[in-house]
């Protein structure tokens, strides 16, 4: 897919067909490149979703699309959800579509000061600082807090990096904190907030598309199939020979989510986001759902 579809596909959110009913508040998301069209068995996945909805007493959203057939599957699509850590991995791409590959060897300096909650890969650092390259993958694979604020602060900040998902046709998504304030995931505040569809899309433009180089793109791949936090979400809800790229995401109220490349054994990638949250602050999430409505968007496209 070139960049000139990337970016037409993205701008065509109101093509897209809804499977679930719309919801108030939900926003615009952009469509995906592959001419969506509702799969065949949407009502019966509507119906899934619903049940894990009460089961697990959360709010889910979900948004499925089969990169060779088009074929969709989603559900609350377009309802905002905190993205949480998820957002590393357009940050990433944010990153890769600014500098060179000679500059990812560059080295970040920072202090102990700069640490913030979950660092388990900066801490390690503190004294020699670490390269662009090495912050991507400790953001990616490992969540690293610090390094997704450093990398932030490569790109010049929250703003910035909104108007580089605009200019690849990410209309969505709404950037304005760093780690770890933007995990709040307070209900109703938009802020640090995006639809299962439009991370979908924004995953799919810089993993599939031709958005970055594909020296770049296979390194963000490499990095989410490398991911140390995902095995118990969506990978726990595929089948064993499936292949999986994901980067997840948890905060405030319960939030949980996952982004994820499939690549089943026959056909081509799924590109897949999953995004929940519960209405008490205090609530625990459960991976246990994500997983769930993994498995049920696998039986639908199946």
């Amino acid at each position: 897919m070139t960049r000139q579809k990337v970016l037409a596909a993205l701008a065509a959110a109101a093509l897209a067909p809804l499977a679930a009913c719309s919801t108030p508040g939900a926003a615009e998301s952009p469509a995906p490149s592959a001419s969506p069209t509702a799969s065949a068995s949407a009502g019966a996945a509507e119906a899934d979703f619903a049940r894990l909805e009460e089961d697990f007493d959360a709010r889910l959203g979900v948004y499925a699309l089969d990169t060779g057939s088009g074929e969709v599957v989603e559900y609350r699509a377009d309802d905002r959800f905190a993205y949480c850590s998820t957002f590393k991995v357009p940050l990433f791409g944010a990153v890769l579509e600014q500098t060179t590959p000679e500059d990812l060897d560059r080295v970040i300096t920072y202090t102990e000061d700069d640490l913030v909650n979950w660092t388990p890969i900066t801490e390690q650092h503190v004294d020699t600082g670490m390269s662009l390259r090495d912050l991507g993958d400790a953001a990616l694979r490992y969540s690293d807090n610090t390094a997704a604020n450093l990398l932030l602060e490569e790109v010049g900040g929250p703003d910035a990096m909104e108007a580089a998902l605009r200019e690849i046709g990410d209309d969505v998504i709404s950037v304005d904190r760093i780690e770890p304030d933007l995990s709040e995931g307070v209900p109703g505040d938009e802020r640090d907030t995006s639809t299962p569809r439009a991370m979908a899309t924004t995953l799919e433009a810089f993993t599939l598309g031709d958005v970055l180089p594909e020296e770049e793109s296979d390194m963000i791949v490499e990095m989410m199939r490398g991911n140390t936090t995902g095995d118990d979400l969506i990978r726990a809800g595929v089948p064993d020979d499936w292949e999986v790229g994901d980067k997840t995401g948890s905060g405030g109220y319960g939030t949980r989510n996952d982004i994820a490349v499939l690549w089943p054994p026959e056909g081509d990638p799924i590109v897949l986001a999953v995004m929940s949250s519960r209405d008490q602050e205090d609530a625990e999430h459960d991976d246990a759902l994500i997983a769930q409505a993994a498995e049920v968007v696998v039986d639908t496209l199946a």
